[in-house]
């Protein structure tokens, strides 16, 4: 099998114009048991490389770089970067990959969205796995994520890139400099004889307008949407997570899929299905 992906593009609408949305491919083009992995908030596809290179020997894996970050367009208005405009894009791209069996692992925002689609009416996703995320977002870790994000940061090296991204995601768990450097590696772009961030700055401007709003707003929809879905749910929660609260975590496991709840010792928000325990429980899941 394959060690690097396959990049495409689908034309996606936005009002006032058309993007572009990037996803990377992994396993056999023709295969139509899917499992579509969503990133977090200021990352891209490429954080599921190791994952999917354990999933595509059974399944054809997608990993798209929402709008706004990776290989995918910027938006001219950065008020889109928001759920709907990413639940839309999505739907889009599911329509592009033909999936007779569909799964879904996402990451903090991945998982929103992910919550988001399966609970639809007439929904395609069969299996989902919530990535230390649900309806309800701690504002502690809030507030952590949007003191960071959308920081004009240049580096002069990819190890010093790697240093400084390691201080702010600390939540992520222990991983060896090799592992830190691949993940960190897709992050960067070359700018001006050194490397800045890959994502566009403004994505931070929907997060500070009224944010604490929006979130205290959006909670009961979400778990409007958590109640119908009706897949088979797998919820991961770092121990140590400043989003996903363990009193969330219980009231998913008693309503809507009633989600089986794993715990990961040692990890905040959010962990980031590189370490072989954590590969092994959500392969283990998606191919029950």
């Amino acid at each position: 099998m394959s060690l690097q992906p396959r990049l495409a593009f689908v034309q996606c609408l936005h009002p006032g114009g058309l993007h572009r949305l990037a996803y990377w491919e992994w396993g056999d083009p023709g295969c139509d048991d899917v499992v579509v992995c969503v990133h977090g908030l200021t990352r891209q596809g490429r954080d599921f490389d190791v994952l999917a290179q354990a999933l595509q020997p059974q399944r054809r894996v997608v990993c798209p770089d929402l709008p706004g970050r990776g290989e995918s367009d910027w938006l001219d208005n950065p008020a889109l970067y928001q759920l709907p405009q990413y639940l839309a894009d999505l739907v889009t791209l599911l329509a592009r990959v033909h999936a007779r069996r569909l799964a879904w692992v996402g990451t903090s925002l991945g998982g929103l969205i992910g919550m988001a689609l399966a609970g639809l009416r007439h929904s395609p996703v069969q299996r989902l796995v919530l990535n230390d995320v649900g309806p309800a977002l701690d504002p502690r870790g809030l507030l952590r994520i949007a003191s960071y994000v959308g920081r004009n940061m240049h580096f002069a090296s990819v190890e010093e890139a790697a240093a400084s991204l390691r201080d702010i995601s600390l939540g992520f768990g222990p991983h060896t400099d090799a592992q830190w450097l691949a993940l960190t590696r897709p992050m960067l772009r070359p700018e001006g004889g050194g490397w800045r961030l890959h994502y566009d700055p403004a994505l931070a401007q929907p997060l500070t307008a009224g944010a604490a709003q929006a979130v205290a707003a959006g909670e009961l929809a979400m778990w409007q949407a958590y109640d119908q879905i009706t897949a088979p749910t797998l919820l991961l929660r770092g121990e140590q997570s400043d989003i996903l609260s363990a009193q969330t975590a219980r009231a998913m496991t008693q309503r809507g899929p009633r989600a089986r709840w794993v715990e990961l010792p040692g990890v905040g928000h959010a962990p980031t299905l590189v370490q072989p325990d954590q590969v092994d429980i959500v392969r283990g899941f998606l191919l029950a």
